[in-house]
């Protein structure tokens, strides 16, 4: 069984995902202080984060498309609210998933706890942000 997704809000939850990230790495926020704590060269030539970019949304639609599902299964499962099942599928796929494999990650690659708490809260503010889309657009004949 595939559970029913709105592709609408998964589109829109994946453009909301890209501009979180513009924002948070931007020049005037997270971006000059991860770029030094993760060692990134930023001067690179201009085009040369087009591939990046590219992938970086790619996997933004996946997840959003992952969530969606996720937020469909739990709704069904437990009943409810839509927006409170996508929030709350959103939080804990975060946090046993996304935060759990970066803090473990980052703490045998040495990097520091300042980075990994900007990539962790990076990755949160994402998920709620497309579960909040997803969860008050949920698909046609659901709710």
């Amino acid at each position: 069984m595939v559970p029913e997704i709105n592709y609408w809000s998964v589109i829109l939850a994946t453009l909301a995902g890209t501009a979180v990230g513009a924002i948070w790495y931007g020049p005037k926020t997270f971006g000059p202080r991860w770029a030094r704590l993760a060692r990134v060269v930023t001067d690179r030539p201009k085009g040369s984060a087009a591939i990046a970019i590219g992938v970086s949304t790619l996997v933004t639609f996946a997840t959003a498309w992952v969530l969606a599902g996720a937020t469909t299964i739990a709704w069904h499962f437990y009943a409810g609210s839509y927006l409170w099942a996508a929030i709350v599928t959103a939080v804990l796929l975060w946090a046993g998933f996304t935060a759990a494999r970066v803090i473990t990650h980052d703490g045998f690659e040495g990097r520091p706890s300042s980075l990994t708490v900007i990539t962790i809260g990076y990755e949160l503010t994402v998920a709620v942000v497309m579960a909040v889309i997803i969860g008050v657009w949920p698909p046609a004949g659901t709710v």
